[in-house]
């Protein structure tokens, strides 16, 4: 049988050597020029083209002197192991993830016999969700040693493409509340519109969390475990006041799983006809309206506990601002109207246009 792999030499006699592939024509340089040495390394190519099963054999060999359960690991016990790092809802998501049936294909294979087009044939039977985590589970078993090299390449992992999220407009908001019998629901969604806070966070307020001499609500978002304060005008104070001034301010909606909450929902916007919202779709219409309003970034991305200001940029970037005229802050630091704005610990600022 032809050979696949060839050596050449460039220059004289001390010229670098360079394996060609006869079939592709590629010429990949061997790192030497000793010719001795290079037939071998050639030599080894084409047995490994030649005998690629007997290969599989000697690495399960080789392997499993050091980790005997290399050779039987598949890919169900790396999720198992994986899961065993999370704890609270990230478990439960987790968990249903790994119930994706996409997964089917490569649950039982073992990671040695593993191939990228299985990984493809994966990602090719799944959505969004089975790429974001196989990538996950790919990179724990690498950084566990459990895989000697990546199965899949990271440029030949297909994009991640999520669906178009969208904040929640004041219209939609009216409307689903002009319709909504439930008054705890109505008083959720109020909440939401002015805390711009998770469901779980908002639904799980207590009375204490209200601080009536500052004017500001504060709790810990679950997700992350940063600390999220608001400050609350006149109209958000109508609201809260209608609440119970002790313990759970939504006992009802508090008790529901996140996921029945979401549900309940869906049944209040579908019977107005807005479509393409959620519950976090207040996060996102927080953002935007403090965009809109001029509100400092720093200021905003501390009021909705996003750690990352990148992520908090992604919240907001459907705002569509209506920038004023750059002669009326000329105009304005003339006349002295416009004022500084201090926060941090190094005090800095930032201005702002009096009206």
């Amino acid at each position: 049988m032809k050979s696949r792999y060839r050596i050449i030499r460039r220059g004289l006699r001390r010229g670098a050597c360079y394996c060609v592939d006869t079939q592709t024509g590629q010429r990949t340089s061997l790192g030497t020029t000793d010719e001795n040495e290079a037939r071998q390394i050639v030599h080894a190519k084409n047995q490994a083209e030649g005998q690629p099963l007997l290969n599989l054999e000697l690495a399960r060999a080789y392997l499993s002197g050091s980790d005997s359960a290399t050779a039987r690991r598949t890919w169900s016990d790396v999720m198992t192991e994986f899961l065993q790092t999370k704890s609270g809802s990230s478990r439960e998501r987790y968990e249903r993830a790994i119930a994706d049936h996409a997964y089917d294909t490569i649950r039982d294979r073992t990671l040695l016999e593993t191939r990228p087009e299985h990984f493809l044939q994966a990602l090719r039977n799944g959505g969004v969700s089975t790429n974001n985590h196989l990538r996950r589970f790919h990179n724990f078993a690498l950084d566990l040693g459990w895989l000697l090299r990546a199965v899949l390449p990271k440029r030949q992992w297909p994009a991640v493409r999520y669906k178009q999220k969208r904040a929640i407009t004041r219209a939609e908001h009216d409307l689903v509340l002009g319709r909504e019998p439930n008054a705890e629901l109505r008083s959720f969604l109020w909440c939401c519109w002015h805390l711009g806070g998770s469901q779980t966070d908002v639904a799980s307020l207590k009375a204490e969390d209200i601080d009536w001499d500052k004017q500001v609500v504060s709790f810990f978002r679950r997700k992350t475990g940063s600390a999220q304060v608001v400050r609350f005008g006149k109209s958000f104070a109508e609201v809260l006041r209608g609440l119970p001034q002790v313990e759970i301010l939504f006992p009802t909606l508090a008790r529901m799983d996140a996921k029945h909450r979401a549900s309940r929902f869906q049944r209040s916007y579908r019977r107005v006809k807005v479509t393409g919202v959620s519950l976090h779709s207040y996060r996102y219409a927080w953002a935007e309206r403090a965009k809109r309003a001029g509100y400092p970034e720093r200021f905003a991305q501390e009021a909705l506990g996003h750690n990352s200001l990148a992520v908090h940029r992604a919240y907001a970037r459907n705002a569509r601002l209506e920038l004023p005229p750059l002669e009326d802050y000329e105009q304005s630091a003339i006349d002295g109207k416009l004022v500084s704005l201090v926060s941090g610990e190094n005090g800095s600022q930032q201005k702002g246009l009096v009206r």
